[in-house]
């Protein structure tokens, strides 16, 4: 297995990535002051998903081969962008959606959905795998794949408690706006399309990022 020293190492960078600003924190955000709390919970447990599936992936190989094949990274890119826009202008035509509501559970669904997708089809969250975890990787008795499944599980689980953190803490800044949301659909309709242009900044971040040189 992979020395405590190591996992600690591993789980002070990754906070440190964390608590760098980045599309998934900003999407935490939007969404926790959109729906609050239960909103960046669930964008939290998308991005955990994702996680998972990006895990899965590495130890397996299978990101390694896709990273090998140059215009994977296009491909992604441009469908991630694609879905950001997607989302962004549903979040403009339609902000009442994503108020908070009796009926909830549903956007609730399709929020964490939504995050999980677009984690996925974020290449720069395969690249950060398959660039991240190895380095942490030790030369034992463990096969490479195990430590890297680890190494995963541990990234997945601060990512999980981080984000839903954030999330939690800045639904219950915005749950005090619910009421008069619900009061003022003016409000709702400022606060959906602030939603919807957090969506789209981020779709050109990650339309103009550049492929990294091999």
């Amino acid at each position: 297995m992979i020395s405590g020293t190591t996992l600690l190492l591993f789980l002070g960078t990754t906070l440190a990535l964390f608590l760098s600003p980045g599309p998934n924190m900003a999407f935490v955000l939007s969404h926790a002051a959109a729906m609050g709390p239960r909103g960046g919970l669930a964008v939290a447990l998308g991005i955990g998903l994702a996680d998972v599936v990006l895990t899965v992936l590495t130890a397996t190989g299978v990101a390694g081969m896709a990273a090998a094949w140059p215009p994977s990274f296009d491909v992604l890119r441009l469908g991630g962008a694609a879905y950001l826009l997607w989302m962004a202008w549903n979040a403009w035509c339609h902000p009442g959606q994503l108020t908070v509501t009796r009926t909830g559970a549903q956007s609730l669904a399709t929020v964490f959905r939504r995050s999980a997708i677009n984690s996925l089809l974020n290449p720069k969250a395969l690249l950060f795998f398959l660039v991240f975890l190895p380095q942490f990787v030790e030369a034992s008795d463990t096969p490479v794949a195990m430590q890297l499944a680890l190494l995963g599980g541990v990234l997945t689980l601060a990512s999980v408690v981080f984000h839903g953190g954030l999330g939690w803490v800045g639904g219950r800044l915005a749950q005090a706006l619910s009421t008069r949301l619900a009061d003022n659909p003016k409000l709702a309709r400022t606060q959906g399309r602030m939603l919807a242009l957090v969506l789209a900044v981020l779709a050109v971040r990650l339309l103009f990022t550049p492929q990294p040189s091999t």
